[in-house]
């Protein structure tokens, strides 16, 4: 699939909300650059939840997590608020810092979500391509986000049970990478990244599911959250 672009033949429709007016602009101008279709920019999560409501196309929402009123959570609590309406919309978030606790908050959302640093939106490949991953359901999480979440858990029994090969796996998993992208960034065959997922899913205990999101309960289980 072509970054910017939805399953069909039309352009990802994606909602932004930052009340930094410069960064929400520069972010509107990267996604258009990259062929998507920003349909509504705004400077509150509770317009944005607004925009989501009245709009059933939107493929996706990019926001920052610390918004009026009060600069705490607002990003992340209309995140759960979508979640449990039942909106499958892609959510990626936007943080200034590295924060392990939102991180995790973030992924027990499910499916459809990212979290990057601010940092990241200066690299425009980057951005378009977290969009695409949260608007077809995948996750996304930011590499040093990962780096911190890893070493927090570094000693805890379920990491353990894992080879250095297999938390590698489990790492770039947790970034959003594909098989595919999993397999070129540590230089090792397809089959062999697929058997990686296998021996992580049973070391994990984590089971098929038609309603969960395999990768995401993986990454959830490694950072000691279950779904």
């Amino acid at each position: 699939m072509v970054a910017g672009q939805s399953s069909g033949s039309r352009p990802l429709r994606v909602a932004v909300a930052d009340d930094a007016v410069l960064l929400r602009e520069g972010i509107g101008q990267i996604l258009r650059a990259g062929g998507v279709d920003v349909v509504a920019s705004v400077d509150t999560a509770e317009q944005l939840l607004a925009v989501v409501a009245s709009d059933d196309a939107i493929d996706a929402v990019v926001l920052d997590i610390r918004m009026p009123p009060t600069h705490t959570d607002e990003g992340l609590a209309a995140l759960e608020r979508l979640r449990a309406s039942g909106s499958p919309v892609g959510v990626l978030l936007l943080s200034m810092y590295t924060n392990a606790v939102y991180a995790i908050r973030a992924m027990s959302a499910g499916s459809g979500t990212g979290y990057l640093l601010k940092d990241r939106v200066a690299d425009a490949d980057a951005l378009v391509n977290a969009v695409r991953t949260v608007a077809s359901g995948g996750s996304v999480v930011d590499p040093e986000v990962v780096q911190l979440l890893v070493a927090a858990r570094s000693t805890e029994a379920t990491v353990e049970s894992l080879s250095t090969r297999e938390r590698d796996v489990l790492r770039l998993m947790a970034e959003g990478r594909s098989n595919v992208g999993i397999a070129g960034a540590l230089h090792v065959s397809l089959r062999t990244v697929e058997s990686h997922i296998g021996h992580i899913m049973a070391k994990l205990g984590v089971e098929d599911s038609a309603e969960g999101h395999r990768r995401v309960l993986a990454v959830l289980r490694f950072l000691g959250r279950d779904s």
